[in-house]
C-alpha cells in the first residue's frame, strides 16, 4: 500500500526513512536519523500506491482531492485511499497536507513556515516582522500510519459532540465605566461569555478610560458573571521607558487565575517588543511565569470578518474571492476601504504595506492630499499584478492563514508558553448574521475572535454601541447566536477554557488493536467517534 517513506529536511535534502510493517499498522522509524534534532523544520512524505480519494476535512465531512487540503493538529488525520482503504495518523502533532496535483503523496509536515507564526516590533519606527516559532516535537511515541478494518476515529473539539466554537477576546481601548455596564448587561441578557480585556493602571490619554485601578468593582462584576479577565498590556497609554519596565516587573496581579496577556500599543514590555526594549529573554519570561501568565496574543489575525467569513480554521475563507463576495453589500467608498486593507494587511502581508495604509490613513483624515497622491500611486504597483493575474490570485490563500494555526506551543527561553491567533471582528451587523452563523455551525467552526466591543468611531460599519445604547441590528445577532449558544450549536468558552479543553487532542495517542479497531491510548475526557465511508 506504501510505496516510499522519505524525510525532507529544511535544507531539501531527502532521506529514506524505514518502516516497520506490522498488523493494520506501519512506524516510521525515525530514531536512525541522527541529523533529526539538527532540524528546525523537516516533512515526511509518504507515497502510496493508490491515489489519495478522499480526506476527512476539519468540518468532520469526506471531501475530495480537488484542491489542496490541509489537517492541522486539531483536525481529524484521516484520508481515503482509491481501493477504500481508510489510513490514519496515530498521533495528532504536526500537520498532514496533500497536494492536488501530487494525489498520490501525503506530507506530514513539522514546523514548516508560517505554522506558528507571532509578531515582533522594532523600537523606534515600530517595523513588524512576522517571526516562526519551532516546536521541538517528542517522538518517544513513534509516528506510524494505522490502516482500521471499516472504520477511523475522529475527536470533537468542543465540549458539546463536534459543535462550532465562539471565542471573544475583547480588546478595552474604548472602555468606560459606564458603556462597561452596558456591555455586561448585554452580553448577560444573550448568555455570551467572553476574555475580557483590562487596563490594570490608570495611565491614559482618555480621562475617561476604564482601569482595575478606579473601576475594579465593575470589571470584577465580569469575572462573577463567568468571563475570563485578561491583561491588555498594564495601562492604555504608554510611560516613558523605564517607568514602563518597572511596572511590568514589579505589578502585582489583581486576582486569581489571570493567565491570559493580549499585547496592547506599542508598550516596552509587549511580547513584540520587550527584546528590542532590551530586556533578556530569561527575565521576560521569569516574570510572566510568576505572575501567572501563559497565554499570549500579539498582533496576529488570520483575517477580518465579514459575511462568509467567520471559521478561523477554513482556508478557503481566508482568499480575495471570499472576502470579495462577503463585502460586495457596501458602497464603493467603503468597499474600495475594506478590499485595500484586506489585501495591504493580509494578502500582500508585508510591514512596508502595512505601514502604507497606515500612511494613507493618515494623510486622509488630516487632508494631505499631494501625500495621499504619492501613497495611491505606490498602491497602483501593488494592485496592477493582482488584477492581471486576479483569476489566479483570488483563489490564493493568505499567508498566514494557510495552515490555520488557533493557538500553540512558544518557548521564551526555557519557558513554555501558549500563542493565539485571532480574527479581526468589527462588524457585528454584517459579520455575525443569522446566514453566517448557521454557516459556521454547519461547518463545525472555530473562531478566536479579536473585538473592540465599545469602540465609539464612527467610520467602523456595524459597532455594537449606537448614540442611544446598543444596536437594534447587533441585538438581533447576539440573540439569534445566543439562542445557538444555550441550544449547544455553538460551544462558548473563554480563552482559558478554550485552550485548556482543545489543547488535549495535539497530545492524543492512537493505536490499533488485533482487530483492527482504533483506540485512545492517552488518559482524556474527549468525545470520539468512529469514522466510515
Amino acid at each position: 500500500m506504501i510505496a516510499s517513506v522519505q524525510l525532507i529536511s529544511n535544507s531539501k535534502n531527502k532521506v529514506a526513512l524505514v518502516t516497520e510493517q506490522l498488523d493494520f499498522k506501519c512506524h516510521i522509524v525515525l530514531y536512525k536519523v541522527e541529523a533529526l534534532n539538527t532540524f528546525s523544520r523537516f516533512d515526511i512524505e509518504i507515497t502510496f500506491q493508490e491515489r489519495i480519494q478522499l480526506f476527512r476535512n476539519h468540518d468532520y465531512t469526506w471531501v475530495p482531492i480537488d484542491r489542496n487540503r490541509i489537517a492541522n493538529w486539531y483536525a481529524p488525520k484521516i484520508i481515503s485511499l482509491e481501493n477504500g482503504a481508510i489510513v490514519q495518523a496515530n498521533r495528532s502533532v504536526g500537520i498532514w497536507e496533500v497536494d492536488k496535483n501530487k494525489p498520490h503523496v501525503l506530507l506530514w509536515r513539522f514546523n514548516p513556515e508560517n505554522a506558528q507564526p507571532y509578531t515582533k516590533y522594532s523600537e523606534g519606527e515600530h517595523d513588524k516582522t512576522i517571526c516562526q516559532s519551532f516546536t521541538d516535537y517528542d517522538f518517544s511515541n513513534p509516528l506510524a500510519l494505522l490502516f482500521p478494518k471499516n472504520k477511523g476515529l475522529e475527536v470533537s473539539r468542543s465540549i458539546h459532540p463536534f459543535s462550532a466554537i465562539l471565542c471573544f477576546t475583547d480588546h478595552c481601548d474604548f472602555d468606560t465605566v459606564t458603556n462597561l455596564k452596558a456591555q455586561r448587561l448585554f452580553f448577560k441578557t444573550h448568555g455570551i461569555q467572553m476574555t475580557k480585556g483590562f487596563f490594570l493602571n490608570q495611565f491614559s490619554k482618555r480621562t475617561d478610560n476604564a482601569s482595575f485601578e478606579t473601576d475594579a468593582e465593575e470589571l470584577l462584576a465580569w469575572k462573577a458573571d463567568g468571563h475570563e479577565l485578561a491583561y491588555h498590556s498594564l495601562s492604555q497609554s504608554i510611560k516613558s521607558g523605564d517607568l514602563a519596565l518597572s511596572d511590568f516587573k514589579n505589578f502585582e496581579p489583581p486576582v486569581d487565575d489571570l493567565v491570559t496577556w493580549i499585547d496592547h500599543g506599542y508598550q516596552p514590555y509587549n511580547l513584540s517588543l520587550f527584546e528590542a526594549s532590551g530586556m533578556e529573554q530569561e527575565t521576560y519570561a521569569d516574570v510572566l511565569k510568576e505572575k501567572g501568565i501563559r497565554i499570549l496574543w500579539n498582533y496576529i489575525d488570520s483575517g477580518t470578518n465579514t459575511q462568509g467569513v467567520l471559521n478561523q480554521i477554513s482556508p478557503e475563507q481566508f482568499t480575495l474571492k471570499a472576502y470579495i463576495k462577503g463585502i460586495k453589500g457596501f458602497g464603493v467608498f467603503k468597499f474600495l476601504s475594506l478590499l485595500i486593507k484586506n489585501i495591504l494587511f493580509y494578502f500582500v502581508n508585508s510591514p512596508k504595506q502595512t505601514a502604507l495604509y497606515k500612511e494613507m490613513a493618515a494623510n486622509f483624515k488630516k487632508k494631505r492630499f499631494v501625500k495621499l497622491l504619492g501613497n495611491l500611486m505606490v498602491l497602483l504597483q501593488i494592485f496592477i499584478p493582482i488584477l492581471v493575474f486576479y483569476k489566479k490570485k483570488k483563489q490564493a490563500v493568505y499567508p498566514l492563514a494557510k495552515f490555520t494555526p488557533l493557538f500553540f506551543k512558544h518557548q521564551i527561553k526555557n519557558t513554555e508558553f501558549m500563542i493565539f491567533q485571532t480574527l479581526e471582528m468589527v462588524d457585528l451587523k454584517y459579520g455575525l448574521n443569522k446566514r453566517s452563523v448557521d454557516s459556521f455551525i454547519k461547518e463545525s467552526g472555530v473562531c478566536i475572535a479579536h473585538t473592540y466591543f465599545s469602540v465609539p468611531l464612527a467610520y467602523h460599519h456595524g459597532k455594537l454601541l449606537a448614540e442611544e445604547g446598543i444596536d437594534s441590528q447587533v441585538t438581533e445577532n447576539f440573540s439569534y447566536l445566543g439562542e445557538k449558544i444555550s441550544k449547544k450549536a455553538i460551544w462558548n468558552p473563554t480563552l482559558n477554557q478554550l485552550v485548556s479543553y482543545m489543547g488535549h487532542i495535539e497530545d492524543l495517542v492512537f493505536n490499533i488493536n488485533q482487530e483492527g479497531q482504533i483506540y485512545i491510548t492517552t488518559s482524556n475526557n474527549l468525545i470520539t467517534r468512529p469514522v466510515s465511508l
